[in-house]
């Protein structure tokens, strides 16, 4: 008895300092504060965006120097266009299944059906900056962003993921003909970026703050009544993302011979940070880290995980035809076959330019309806009141999903080490305590 009282108080110790418990407690405490005290909750919004900007501050300079690492030990163009031809080809495939999944669940279950919304009625004017922003959202401009005017914009507030992927790969490959003459430099950009990993090592400390902070926001803002009317719609996204993850991103999972449920498990820590700030950016610097550990190559979780965050939002194209579908049927639209694949066609080009933008699951349903007019977008501001209870979940998918992604492509290219994920997931390596 005692031997069990004493392992009981040594599993509580190691409990109390882990990053994960401590984030959890303090999403639990953000919420009752928001509940309780909604003015105080939502005063607390610099508090979460301060530390969601302290983590995009530092994104940039580790993802250059990854890339840059990655690249110039390869030393083969010919490897970089192969590797990122296979991401395309699986960010493509895995997010037209998320789209299909919207499509179906939404046909199968119908949310909106019952509702009887009156377009008349609805104030239109809630979704018209949404509206604005969507117009502007066109592929063509957004892969202009892609390429930054100077080497140092891709580094600035307003810069772009993949403008800092861009400009490592050229970085890294200039490197990496210049041989053994550039050895100097491959030493400093290797410094610099440990000191960029120690950077956000410190930062992660704070994660309870930051995600508390934004969870007592996002409930002192918008309120729990807010859920009512749509509690049924938000249950059904919640657990169409869990389907996806378990099912779809699972079988991928088993494809390349790991556990998804160990993977969630490894992430754990990365997964709750997320869940309080709905920012799958807030914990992308950990994640590559920990994709690292697991055994994928540094040059594949350089490029396939920053590329992820614009081609592969499997949580958005859920969202997206979901949600265009309970706006049409809660409006009394009924759509036909070829509309609903138009929506799922468009939506697989416009959630592409949603990187870097704001709201961007909003923005790109608003984008993908305006080119759907049977579809009023006005409609959308029958969700517009829940939208940031769902973006939790967008998130979590996105996350999770660029982690597989990684994982998968490593796999693909050869560039896994499979006994060494195996053995961390199963907890086998001392590094995975967080």
């Amino acid at each position: 008895m005692m031997r069990d009282n004493d392992n009981g108080k040594a599993a509580m110790k190691r409990l109390l300092v882990t990053l994960y418990f401590w984030v959890l407690v303090a999403i639990v405490a953000g919420a009752l504060l928001g509940y309780a005290a909604p003015a105080t909750g939502a005063a607390l919004k610099p508090v979460a965006d301060g530390f969601i900007n302290l983590i995009k501050m530092l994104i940039g300079p580790v993802i250059f120097c990854t890339v840059v690492l990655g690249i110039a030990g390869a030393g083969s163009i010919a490897k970089l266009g192969r590797v990122g031809g296979k991401a395309l080809i699986y960010f493509e495939a895995v997010s037209t299944l998320a789209l299909a999944l919207g499509l179906l669940v939404a046909n199968l279950l119908r949310p909106g059906a019952g509702l009887n919304a009156d377009i008349s009625r609805i104030d239109s004017a809630r979704v018209a900056a949404f509206s604005k922003q969507a117009e502007a959202l066109h592929v063509s401009d957004y892969l202009l962003h892609i390429i930054p005017k100077t080497f140092s914009d891709a580094f600035t507030a307003n810069g772009d993921l993949l403008q800092v992927l861009l400009v490592a790969v050229l970085f890294g490959f200039a490197l990496a003909r210049l041989g053994e003459a550039g050895a100097g430099v491959v030493r400093l950009v290797e410094g610099i970026g440990k000191v960029f990993f120690g950077m956000v090592n410190l930062v992660m400390k704070a994660a309870p703050i930051g995600a508390g902070a934004a969870m007592a926001y996002t409930v002192g803002e918008f309120g729990i009544a807010a859920l009512k009317p749509l509690a049924a719609f938000i249950a059904l996204f919640y657990l169409t993302c869990i389907t996806f993850v378990l099912v779809v991103l699972g079988a991928i999972a088993r494809l390349v011979g790991f556990s998804i449920v160990r993977y969630l498990k490894y992430l754990r820590t990365e997964l709750l940070t997320v869940l309080g700030t709905s920012s799958s950016e807030s914990a992308l610097v950990p994640l590559m880290a920990k994709l690292e550990r697991l055994g994928c190559s540094k040059s594949v979780v350089g490029l396939v995980v920053p590329s992820g965050y614009s081609f592969n939002l499997d949580g958005t194209n859920i969202y997206m035809t979901l949600a265009a579908l309970f706006v049409a049927q809660a409006l009394g639209i009924e759509l036909t076959l070829g509309q609903e694949l138009t929506i799922l066609l468009v939506a697989m080009l416009t959630s592409k330019g949603a990187a870097g933008v704001t709201g961007s699951g909003f923005v790109t349903l608003a984008a993908t309806l305006a080119t759907v007019p049977v579809i009023p977008v006005a409609g959308l501001a029958l969700i517009l009141g829940v939208d940031r209870f769902m973006s939790e979940a967008r998130a979590l998918t996105n996350f999770i999903g660029n982690g597989v992604a990684a994982i998968a492509v490593a796999k693909w290219e050869k560039e896994l080490d499979l006994p060494r994920l195996r053995r961390v997931l199963a907890g086998g390596d001392a590094e995975t305590a967080t």
